[in-house]
């Protein structure tokens, strides 16, 4: 049995292994609304569309949800929560958030969560490794 929520793995599996912003979108508000409306995955939710609105081109759609995230995240104990670094997590969305904002050129690139729980990174991978074998 896992220390955490099978949603939140499926997150981190979609956000870092798929980088695939909307799914890990979707299975994160699952929990979210499970959860009582956490704003800690409330956030993570935000920095994840964020992501996806930028990889569409919605500058203004991606600054808006990362504003909106960074606010929600710099609530929770730094460095680190809910086996991730949270630190790192505001600091690279702050990163990409001053670069829209400036108009930068810069193409999108995926980013990825730090997962600082070796039991968490362990579930992740195990996630992984059950998508090969299907």
């Amino acid at each position: 049995m896992s220390d955490y929520p099978r949603l939140y793995i499926d997150f981190l599996y979609y956000f870092n292994v798929k980088q695939d912003y909307y799914e890990c979108h979707e299975v994160l508000e699952e929990l979210w609304l499970e959860e009582g409306r956490e704003r800690f995955y409330q956030g993570l939710l935000q920095v994840a569309v964020g992501l996806y609105h930028h990889k569409n081109g919605n500058r203004g759609g991606a600054v808006k949800l990362w504003m909106a995230a960074m606010e929600k995240l710099a609530l929770y104990p730094q460095p680190q929560w809910m086996g991730i670094d949270t630190a790192k997590v505001l600091e690279e969305t702050e990163y990409r958030l001053r670069a829209v904002e400036a108009g930068s050129d810069e193409t999108f690139a995926p980013m990825r969560i730090r997962i600082v729980d070796g039991r968490l990174r362990d579930e992740v991978e195990r996630r992984t490794g059950l998508e090969k074998d299907e």
